[in-house]
């Protein structure tokens, strides 16, 4: 479905969500070690610049979502997994950050590879 402007009121009070009811085998399980893509697509991506290269772990598994990079220009959804990865403060900020701090984002699975 293409958002257009008549969409918006309604997807605003009511909700709305990507989640895809179609069976995909998950890429990766609780536990992994994942590393994020280094790719810097021309088009739309939900993929923070400063997780790219970077290694966390995931720790849930959110179900199959349409993939947004290609869903938000009508394109197929490319239905796939969506996790919750932890990543400690450091991997992303460097030495500098404190050693106890970590951050949980959310990720597609064309984001990731096993480490």
């Amino acid at each position: 479905m293409l958002l257009t402007p008549d969409l918006v009121p309604v997807l605003t009070a009511t909700g709305a969500s990507a989640r895809v009811a179609e069976h995909v085998a998950p890429r990766f399980r609780i536990g992994d070690r994942v590393r994020v893509r280094n790719h810097n697509p021309t088009t739309h991506t939900r993929l923070p610049g400063y997780l790219r290269g970077k290694v966390g772990f995931i720790e849930k598994d959110y179900g199959v979502f349409a993939f947004p990079d290609t869903h938000a220009h009508g394109l197929p959804e490319k239905p796939q997994h969506c996790y919750s990865v932890r990543f400690t403060a450091r991997e992303l900020w460097g030495a500098t950050a404190t050693d106890r701090d970590t951050l949980r984002v959310d990720v597609f699975d064309d984001y990731m590879d096993l480490d």
